[in-house]
């Protein structure tokens, strides 16, 4: 297998290894896959709120990945391809979840102690973040995403647009929504002390505008 010398010579584009990886390289997805995971695993988390979930989810796409090397066209960035597929999986375990359960998130000590655990935060903001988690469960499926896509993740509207197969106009709309719906929520953890937005929802964003922005 030949390799590019002038790519050898500095980091290895995200392309070249996905082509490696369909060429037989047994090395070059999990690099891949080390490259981004972080930003992976913080999408499913945010959009599934359970840890397990989460962790299933990530796998579940990072598996698909795997096996679908060989459709990728490059119409995209790979770190969107990535995106989307992982995205999907959530999206995937949000549906079937709705079958079983209604959307509140369920009190569950262990979860609290799960967040606790993994960020090192202060008690207040551990129960920030729940209230936070609390409140995005109680979205819509593709409101929850949106979100969770350009205003946690920051992600241009564009390539959301791109990862979730739809006009970038309905992005902006539904993470207009979606702030809509937050606000009633979130607003006693501010009113409670916290005068800063919640975290993880900033108020406004570059390309959708204020938290009462149009939702066209």
């Amino acid at each position: 297998m030949t390799t590019d010398p002038v790519e050898d010579q500095d980091v290895v584009g995200d392309e070249t290894l996905l082509r490696r990886h369909v060429g037989g390289d047994p090395d070059a997805f999990g690099e891949l896959v080390q490259r981004h995971r972080d930003r992976l695993w913080a999408v499913a988390l945010r959009t599934l709120g359970d840890p397990e979930e989460a962790a299933d989810a990530l796998q579940d796409g990072l598996i698909n990945a795997f096996r679908r090397a060989g459709s990728y066209r490059g119409d995209a960035a790979v770190t969107t391809w990535l995106h989307r597929i992982v995205v999907n999986a959530c999206l995937d375990r949000l549906r079937r979840a709705a079958i079983r359960r209604t959307a509140s998130m369920p009190e569950d000590p262990d979860h609290a102690a799960a967040l606790a655990s993994s960020g090192g935060d202060p008690a207040d903001q551990v129960s920030v973040r729940m209230d936070v988690e609390a409140a995005l469960a109680t979205l819509p499926a593709d409101q929850r995403v949106a979100l969770v896509l350009v205003d946690m993740e920051g992600l241009p509207v564009s390539e959301v647009a791109r990862m979730l197969g739809c006009p970038p106009g309905t992005v902006k709309s539904r993470c207009a929504r979606a702030r809509a719906r937050l606000l009633p929520l979130l607003a006693p953890t501010e009113r409670a002390g916290n005068p800063q937005p919640a975290a993880g929802v900033p108020s406004e964003n570059p390309e959708t505008g204020p938290s009462g922005g149009d939702a066209r």
